[in-house]
């Protein structure tokens, strides 16, 4: 217990720090499309943009307030262009079917809005969420953050077949069964349940009980109870427009908090209630000895400050990846005009 505590403190301790570190100059709107790649399930794949940086920094557009596309330095790319340069922006601008003022080429790139990618979430208005707020599917390419909504993003209805897809997708995601083993070998080394034995034995007594453990609790929480009391117990994330404390206290709050499917907060009686069926229900296979009061409670407050914990790092994360994506960038642009300089 304690060997997992420690390596998800040290996860949102991080994801915190990188998340305030404050970005020299000022700070445009990214379209988020340029931002990063998002795959179907949207998940940032930053190595994907990254490479597309190295390749041409400059061919990098950023959406003006006006709708215009400028490059970063500010000035139309099309200005002072090649005549092949110009012509593609042409191009581009008969394909879109209407003027582009002020948008330009960069050689390659055509002046027209480039389409948004559909599995970018949006908000209630059809407007791309910024990058800053845009919860990935999965937090570093294998935490699963499916039961998470990005700030201002409109959700999918939830219902009893689609609380039940996210439910089984949660308990059965190959990283679970990762930090299944993980928090197994810890509990066997600290000896938690004696009567459970040790060695090969003891890693599989421990580990079967704790997949029972976890999907009883997944599948009461997100399904069972949620879709027969109308709650809603996705977390939504609050975004980067509230201060850090704020945003702590807001991740807190959803353990006793959660919504109706009409969008109203509601006490959370599906979540907390989930955790309390799974105790009760796991007397039926842990030993007499693990199964009095005070160890039932003691599971329980485990798993509130667990949920606290992932949840922290799922609010804060989209503030770190935006944060590392932007001083990438900043570098990339820094060598692509020292090389400039130098020819």
């Amino acid at each position: 217990m304690r060997f997992d505590l420690a390596i998800v403190m040290i996860g949102i301790a991080l994801s915190v720090r990188a998340g305030c570190t404050p970005i020299p100059g000022p700070m445009p709107t990214v379209n988020p499309a340029a931002a990063c790649v998002v795959a179907p399930d949207f998940e940032p794949e930053l190595m994907a943009s990254d490479s597309s940086d190295a390749a041409d920094p400059a061919a990098e557009l950023i959406d003006a307030p006006d709708g215009s596309q400028t490059a970063p330095g500010g000035d139309s790319a099309g200005q002072g262009s090649s005549t092949s340069g110009q012509s593609n922006s042409a191009a581009g601008r008969a394909d879109s079917g209407s003027p582009a003022p002020g948008s330009g080429s960069t050689g390659q790139n055509a002046g027209a809005r480039p389409a948004p990618n559909p599995d970018d979430p949006v908000d209630a208005n059809g407007n791309p969420i910024p990058i800053e707020r845009q919860e990935p599917k999965r937090i570093l390419g294998f935490m699963p953050n499916f039961r998470t909504v990005s700030g201002g993003a409109k959700p999918h209805p939830p219902g009893w077949k689609y609380n039940f897809t996210v439910a089984t997708r949660q308990a059965t995601d190959y990283s679970s069964f990762i930090f299944l083993g993980l928090t197994s070998l810890s509990a066997e080394g600290i000896d938690e349940h004696p009567a459970l034995g040790h060695g090969a034995r003891g890693f599989y007594a421990y580990t079967w009980r704790g997949f029972l453990d976890k999907s009883d609790n997944t599948y009461l929480s997100a399904w069972l109870l949620a879709s027969t009391l109308h709650e809603d117990t996705r977390f939504y994330a609050l975004g980067n427009e509230r201060s850090i404390f704020v945003r702590e206290l807001y991740v807190i709050s959803r353990e006793g908090v959660a919504k109706t499917y009409g969008g109203h907060q509601t006490p959370n009686i599906a979540g907390l209630g989930g955790k309390v069926l799974t105790q009760i229900i796991s007397r039926q296979y842990y030993p007499k000895s693990a199964t009095t009061f005070p160890v039932l409670a003691e599971k329980f407050g485990y798993s509130v400050m667990r949920d606290v914990i992932f949840t922290s790092i799922r609010e804060f994360y989209p503030d770190a990846a935006a944060h590392f994506i932007r001083r990438h960038r900043e570098k990339m642009a820094a060598k692509a005009a020292a090389k400039d300089a130098a020819h």
